[in-house]
């Protein structure tokens, strides 16, 4: 019979040494890089939809999880931010909408590649395209997951575990050992240890960045039920992050993939932005020619039109501000 548990789920040693991914060819050091992209997005996405940190911190999970049950040869990254996301607010009642996580993540993407940052005003054919992207995405996740979506996290022990070791009022671990367990969302430290061992390992890092002896007979660590080779490896992996420059242009789903392998990814990203940014200019001149009224602004008549949303970074200083506006509108 099987049984039901609040534990989060571990990877087998199987799945550690051979993700789908990889098994399917994908090259290791990309995989990293496209992970880490995904977690990046989620975190950046939550922020600017100022949702709570539980929500973004159980998106990376539901994200990394999902990837080791499936291959990004199959599942486009961008899709499963998106599921990854919208279901993560669901699952954490913070419940956001549809158009708005699809919004921020296409911004986020534009910027980091450098389009012209346009938000789309909900009728067009790539809007409905992302929005059925990200439905089906979140039904892959809960299919593969078995709908075992319970992330226990480990913030609350890491409050209580510095509180025993009497660190609160250190002027420098707490606000570094939370800064760690951040970080590691991009990592698939989650995916390998129980939330005690790896606020064991952040606090041990925070310590030794510190220069702050901790108590060793007994071991600290042995109190909160951790082991102390994996308080080790988590601190191991933290600094490992660390030394590892991240990319903000990796493939965003199965075609990208296909021009990253075959070398033509990054002449495609170019001759993209070069078009979209003809588009961009020829669009505002377009608004700025049909302004009703001569003493309304491009900027202020971009703000009060529904179906033409755009900031040029040359001509207005927008960029991601125009979504909080738009949302605070009620508007987007």
């Amino acid at each position: 019979m099987l049984g039901l548990s609040l534990r989060n789920p571990l990877l087998t040693l199987e799945q550690i040494g051979a993700s789908p991914s990889e098994i399917r060819g994908l090259p290791k050091d990309l995989e990293v890089d496209m992970r880490t992209y995904g977690c990046h997005l989620i975190e950046a996405a939550g922020i600017v939809l100022r949702v709570p940190q539980v929500v973004m911190a159980s998106a990376q999970i539901l994200f990394q999880r999902f990837y080791y049950l499936a291959s990004f040869q199959d599942f486009s990254l961008r899709s499963t931010v998106l599921g990854a996301l919208f279901l993560a607010c669901k699952v954490e009642e913070n419940p956001q909408s549809i158009r708005n996580i699809i919004n921020v993540v296409d911004i986020l993407v534009k910027r980091d590649r450098g389009y012209p940052e346009i938000v789309t005003d909900g009728y067009d054919t790539e809007y409905y395209e992302r929005k059925n992207e990200m439905v089906i995405a979140e039904l892959q996740i809960l299919r593969r997951l078995g709908f075992n979506v319970q992330v226990e996290l480990p913030y609350g022990l890491l409050v209580n575990y510095l509180r025993s070791l009497e660190l609160t009022e250190h002027p420098r671990v707490p606000q570094l050992a939370w800064n760690y367990l951040n970080d590691l969302l991009r990592t698939p430290t989650y995916l390998c240890f129980q939330p005690e061992t790896i606020a064991c390992g952040v606090i041990y890092l925070a310590a030794y960045e510190c220069d702050v002896p901790l108590p060793d007979s007994p071991p600290w660590w042995s109190i909160f039920d951790a082991n102390g080779e994996d308080v080790i490896h988590v601190a191991r992996a933290t600094i490992a992050l660390y030394l590892r420059r991240p990319k903000r242009v990796v493939p965003l789903d199965r075609d990208e993939l296909e021009m990253y392998v075959a070398g033509t990814l990054a002449e495609y990203i170019v001759t993209e932005r070069n078009e979209r940014w003809e588009n961009a200019r020829a669009e505002m001149e377009n608004v700025e020619s049909d302004t009703p009224n001569d003493t309304l602004t491009a900027s202020a008549y971009l703000t009060t039109t529904t179906t033409i949303k755009i900031a040029i970074k040359f001509q207005l200083k927008f960029q991601l501000q125009i979504i909080l506006r738009l949302k605070a509108e009620e508007r987007f």
